[in-house]
């Protein structure tokens, strides 16, 4: 029998969808306006196709190379936290032992640390290996995301039939053979689940790469963004333009993988 649905949920959904609607229609509206035009009518409609701020940033903003830096920190980041992570909750998974409990609860207390008040101690550690302004250095930052990603993935791993496990054991198959043919493939819709939380935060992130970064041609697309606010005064337009052109290839990311948020953490809350 099919439920349905109440008015009033429907009302507040749409009150909800339009709240999070108004400032991305306000952003993708003004970048088709002059700033006269902005300044004078911010919420109307363009009266015309102005193209001149796109234009502009392409001709002026070094995109390319921006979303090169980016794509390359975070691919790199991803894969090493994946790697380190299923490695992890798979090794902790197989032998559940006192030591392990108490290690893994004392990779909890890295939760309540803010990351912010680690900075100048990264910082100061980055300058002693020669990993300040590099994107090396970025991706060995973000790898500390790692222990995010082993207690999802943990969590998933508990859940698999050991029977399995155990029968590869005693056809002689060794630790890295099981990880790999076996645990690899059954945990990777929580591995996809992971890889879209950590990719969408490394992405958009502004604080780690402002502060370890320097060289305009290592900037991430967040910092070109950043870097069009002016000290005294800002093209607003060419802002929200630029703040678009990095939000697109997020926003299809996600439309892409969405579905995997969900199935991927639902899949393991019910044991087969």
């Amino acid at each position: 029998m099919k439920q349905r649905r109440s008015p009033l949920t429907s009302v507040v959904m749409l009150a909800l969808a339009a709240v999070v609607g108004v400032p991305l229609y306000y952003i993708v509206v003004n970048t088709f306006k002059t700033q006269a035009e902005m300044t004078a009518s911010p919420l109307a409609l363009p009266t015309g196709i102005f193209l001149d701020n796109y234009r502009h940033i392409f001709e002026t903003v070094p995109l390319g190379q921006s979303f090169l830096n980016t794509f390359l920190v975070t691919a790199a980041s991803i894969l090493t936290q994946l790697f380190v992570g299923s490695t992890a909750a798979y090794a902790m998974a197989m032998r559940m032992s006192r030591f392990n409990r108490i290690f893994g609860a004392v990779l909890l207390l890295g939760f309540i640390v803010p990351g912010q008040s680690t900075l100048i101690p990264l910082y100061r550690m980055l300058v002693d290996v020669e990993l300040v302004d590099t994107l090396r250095g970025l991706v060995v930052i973000y790898t500390g995301g790692a222990i995010f990603c082993y207690f999802l993935i943990q969590g998933y791993i508990s859940r698999l039939p050991f029977e399995i496990i155990e029968a590869a054991r005693i056809d002689g198959a060794g630790p890295f053979q099981i990880y790999w043919r076996i645990v690899l493939p059954l945990i990777r819709p929580i591995l996809v689940t992971v890889g879209v939380f950590q990719t969408m935060w490394i992405w958009n992130d502004f604080i780690t790469p402002n502060v370890f970064l320097s060289s305009p041609e290592k900037r991430t697309l967040v910092l070109q963004v950043y870097n069009s606010v002016g000290e005294f005064t800002t093209d607003w337009p060419a802002f929200m333009t630029m703040s678009v052109l990095v939000l697109v290839p997020m926003v299809v990311f996600f439309i892409l993988t969405q579905r995997h948020i969900v199935s991927g953490l639902l899949a393991g809350s019910v044991k087969s």
